[in-house]
C-alpha cells in the first residue's frame, strides 16, 4: 500500500468533487418533504459503491428509507469487514445561523484547516466519513490491494433512530456475516492526536406535552386563576436537576457504571485545554455535574437535556395569551448498564408524578438505544491502532465518546461481532449545528488510513 498517497494526490480533486455532489442532496430523514431527496441519495450511494469496486450492490427496501447493501467477496476463506454508515442528515435549522446555504457546499480555509474545510450539512456526519470508506475501497480494488472481503450496509434513518435497521439485521444475519464491523461516525481528539472511540453513551429521547385549559386564554382575564402550561412545564423541567446538576429522577443512577480512580486517571492523560474549550464555544465557564471534569461529564456520566421547548405566541409583536398547551423534547444520554427502555419508563413515571393537578401531562417516547464499550485487546482494535500508527506516526489514544450510535449494541447482539469506531472528525466540526464542516485534510487522511486497517486486520486474523 505504499502508493496510496500518490493515488490520493492524483485523484484528490475528484474525491472532493464527488463528496460535494453528495452533500448537495438534502437527505433529511426527519422531514417527509425531503423524501425524494433521501431516495435520490440512496441511488447515489449505490452508484458510488458499484464504481468503487463492489461486485454486488442492492437497494434493500424497508418500511421507511432503504438500506444500501454492497459486497466484494474475493475469497470466502478470508476475513470479512462489514462497513456501516448512514446517508441521511440532520435538519439544517436554524438556517439564519449558517454562513452559507447548508446544501450548497463551500470550501473555506480556517486557522485549524489551512488546507480548507467543506461547509455543508452532513459534511462530517456522516456523508464525508461514510464516503471515505467508498474511496478507500476504490483505491484497494483499483490497485489490487484488497486483502479480504468487504460488505457495506449504508442506511437512511440513523438520524431518526434507525427504526427499521434492527428488523433488517435480524432478517439478514447470514448476508451480513462478518468478522468485524467498521464505522466512521465518531471523531478524534485533534489533527495531531489520533484516537479510537472505545465507548458510546446510550440514548432515551422523549417528547412531553402539558395541557392546561381547553383553549388559549386572555392573560388579563384568566392570569393568576388558572395554570399556565408554559410556566408549569418550565418548573417541572427545572426540577429534573438539583443544585449539583444531579438528575433527580428516582432510580436513574441505580445501574450507572462508576469508573475506578485508575480508569479516570488514564482518561485524564488525553490532551485537553479547558481554556481553549471555553474559547471555542465562546463561554465564560463550563457547567455540569458536580465532582466530575468536563471530559468525564460528556463521556462517562449520564445527562438529561432539553432539545426543544415551545408553546404560546412567538410571532412579531405582543399577544397577551395563556397557551392551552406547552411542549418539550428531552434527550437523556446514558452510560453502559443503563437500559434505555427502563430509563424512559422511569422518566415517564416521574414526570407524570410531579405534575400539579391543574394540568394534564403526556409523555411520548421517540427512540433510544443502549450504550457500548469495545475492548482494546481485540484484534480489530489492534489493527486500527496499527493503521493510525502507520499514517499518523503515533499510537492513538482510546477514548469514550459522549455521543450515541444505538445500533452498535444491536450489531453485537444480532451479528455477534465487535465494532471498531475509526472516526476522523473533530469536536469543532459543528455536527448537528449550523456551519457543520469537515476538513479536507481529515477526509483524505481517512481514505489513507482505512486501507491499512484492512491489511493489519487480515494479517492479525490469519495469525490466530
Amino acid at each position: 500500500m505504499q502508493n496510496i498517497n500518490s493515488y490520493i494526490d492524483e485523484h484528490k480533486k475528484r474525491f472532493i468533487d464527488e463528496l460535494i455532489d453528495l452533500l448537495k442532496i438534502p437527505s433529511i430523514s426527519a422531514d417527509s418533504a425531503y423524501k425524494q431527496d433521501v431516495l435520490n441519495t440512496a441511488d447515489a450511494v449505490k452508484e458510488s459503491l458499484l464504481k468503487a469496486g463492489c461486485e454486488q450492490v442492492e437497494i434493500c427496501e424497508t418500511e421507511g428509507y432503504p438500506i444500501i447493501y454492497g459486497e466484494k467477496i474475493i475469497d470466502k476463506k478470508l476475513p470479512t469487514v462489514l462497513v456501516y454508515g448512514h446517508y441521511d442528515v440532520q435538519p439544517p435549522d436554524p438556517l439564519d445561523l449558517w454562513n452559507s446555504p447548508p446544501f450548497e457546499p463551500v470550501i473555506q480555509k480556517t486557522d485549524l484547516h489551512p488546507e480548507g474545510t467543506i461547509f455543508a450539512r452532513g459534511a462530517c456526519d456522516d456523508k464525508g466519513q461514510m464516503y471515505m470508506h467508498v474511496k478507500a475501497l476504490e483505491y484497494m480494488t483499483a490497485n489490487n490491494e484488497l486483502p479480504c472481503n468487504v460488505k457495506f450496509m449504508i442506511e437512511g434513518e440513523e438520524e431518526v433512530g434507525s427504526a427499521n435497521l434492527g428488523k433488517f439485521v435480524a432478517a439478514n444475519r447470514e448476508k451480513l456475516t462478518n468478522d468485524v464491523i467498521l464505522i466512521s461516525d465518531t471523531g478524534m481528539i485533534a489533527k495531531d492526536v489520533p484516537s479510537i472511540t472505545t465507548g458510546l453513551r446510550g440514548l432515551s429521547y422523549v417528547e412531553v406535552e402539558v395541557t392546561g385549559p381547553n383553549r388559549d386564554l386572555h392573560s388579563g382575564l384568566y392570569g393568576g386563576a388558572v395554570a399556565n402550561p408554559i410556566n408549569v412545564l418550565t418548573k417541572m423541567i427545572a426540577s429534573l436537576h438539583d443544585e449539583n446538576n444531579h438528575i433527580t429522577i428516582p432510580g436513574f443512577y441505580d445501574k450507572v457504571e462508576n469508573l475506578s480512580d485508575e480508569e479516570r486517571a488514564e482518561m485524564a492523560k488525553a490532551p485537553f485545554s479547558l481554556e481553549n474549550y471555553k474559547k471555542a464555544l465562546d463561554i465564560d465557564a463550563v457547567y455540569g455535574e458536580e465532582g466530575y471534569t468536563t471530559n468525564e461529564r460528556n463521556s462517562i456520566r449520564p445527562t438529561l437535556d432539553v432539545n426543544g421547548i415551545w408553546g404560546g405566541y412567538i410571532g412579531e409583536g405582543a399577544k397577551t395569551v395563556i397557551a392551552s398547551k406547552a411542549y418539550a423534547k428531552i434527550s437523556m444520554r446514558l452510560v453502559p448498564n443503563q437500559d434505555w427502555e427502563e430509563i424512559t419508563q422511569l422518566f415517564k413515571t416521574h414526570f407524570e408524578r410531579i405534575a400539579p393537578d391543574a394540568v394534564k401531562v403526556k409523555v411520548t417516547p421517540h427512540h433510544g438505544g443502549q450504550g457500548y464499550v469495545t475492548p482494546i485487546d481485540s484484534i480489530g482494535y489492534q489493527a486500527a491502532s496499527k493503521a493510525y500508527e502507520q499514517t499518523f506516526g503515533k499510537t492513538p489514544i482510546p477514548q469514550r465518546s459522549g455521543g450515541s450510535i444505538p445500533i452498535v449494541s444491536l450489531f453485537e447482539k444480532e451479528l455477534k461481532s465487535k465494532t471498531i469506531l475509526m472516526g476522523f472528525g473533530l469536536d469543532s466540526d459543528a455536527i448537528h449545528s449550523p456551519n457543520e464542516h469537515f476538513g479536507v485534510w481529515n477526509y483524505l487522511k481517512g481514505i489513507e488510513t482505512i486501507p491499512w486497517f484492512y491489511k493489519y486486520f487480515t494479517e492479525l486474523k490469519s495469525a490466530e
